[in-house]
């Protein structure tokens, strides 16, 4: 990492290519969910789940792939507390009756040598589904205001803000529209549920730690560095603190890239959305948010 121990990237000077590249993701993404639409888990859209537990433990693996066919879907699976319970979710829209008879049949029939026993039955209602839809966009919409106040608190300036949000939205769109146009095209399941949520949540606390990062060291240029131009003294500041933003980002890849590979069928969609919101936090704190406050600084001063 030596190559970062002076540099001198033109960061700002490079910024209306980031734009376009920018504009052209955000545009697609925005495309892509308006027309396609998004794929909703069963938490947002409804369905049937029920608890298996089993003599001798199971592979979580193994059943998923078992039940496609007779679910006419590939169903939510997952340990429910031991390796012998487990959790079956599925939108299969028959009764529940006959959706559990199903699932015992095949059951039966797949495990002959290990008996289990069916200790829980529920149904997500599509009212309880609606509900919890609204409250992930609430508490998503909430965190970017909330943000917003924090900011503009902390720097004492609404352009900083602005920035700051315009590139947290930039990062959760563009993951968004990456689910909707990869959801038929990777064998993993991409649909949007409450961990896809809690993944958008953390994207967000990773873009603004790091955003906030490169404010603070502006903010101490701006003192050590008076006669200095703006757009000049944010360049410094990202240059400043380049080493430290690629190491964090590699060093969380490492970790998230793992868990992709060894954390089971259950958090692919959630290690892959970390994934991408990692390179792009990274990508929109260098060429997105402070490009936007270079250039509502200089509108700001000329109006």
């Amino acid at each position: 990492m030596r190559w970062f121990e002076t540099p001198n990237f033109d960061f700002n000077g490079a910024r209306k290519v980031a734009y376009i590249f920018s504009a052209i993701l955000f545009l697609a993404s925005l495309g892509a969910i308006l027309t396609k639409g998004l794929q909703y888990g069963i938490d947002f859209k409804g369905g049937k789940e029920f608890v298996l537990d089993f003599e001798n433990p199971v592979s979580v693996v193994d059943m998923r792939s078992d039940l496609s066919v007779p679910l006419g879907a590939t169903p939510e699976l997952k340990l429910f507390g031991s390796d012998s319970e487990i959790l079956i979710r599925t939108d299969n829209e028959q009764p529940i009756s006959e959706v559990q008879q199903i699932i015992t049949s095949s059951m039966t029939e797949l495990y002959p040598d290990n008996p289990f026993t069916v200790i829980k039955t529920d149904v997500v209602g599509p009212r309880f589904a609606e509900d919890l839809k609204s409250g992930a966009l609430q508490a998503i919409i909430y965190a970017i205001v909330i943000i917003f106040i924090y900011i503009l608190i902390r720097f004492r300036n609404w352009t900083f803000s602005a920035g700051a949000v315009a590139a947290l939205i930039h990062d959760v769109v563009i993951v968004l529209g990456i689910f909707t146009l990869m959801a038929d095209l990777v064998p993993f399941s991409l649909q949007v549920d409450q961990a896809i949520i809690a993944a958008f949540l953390t994207i967000v606390g990773y873009s603004l730690n790091d955003t906030v990062v490169v404010f603070d060291r502006i903010r101490e240029n701006s003192n050590v560095h008076k006669g200095m131009d703006f757009m000049p003294m944010v360049n410094k500041s990202l240059n400043d603190t380049l080493s430290r933003t690629v190491i964090t980002s590699i060093t969380t890849l490492f970790v998230v890239t793992v868990l992709f590979i060894f954390g089971g069928e259950v958090l692919k969609g959630f290690s892959f959305a970390l994934l991408i919101g990692i390179v792009l936090g990274t990508y929109s704190s260098l060429f997105v948010a402070s490009s936007l406050v270079v250039e509502l600084e200089a509108r700001t001063k000329k109006s």
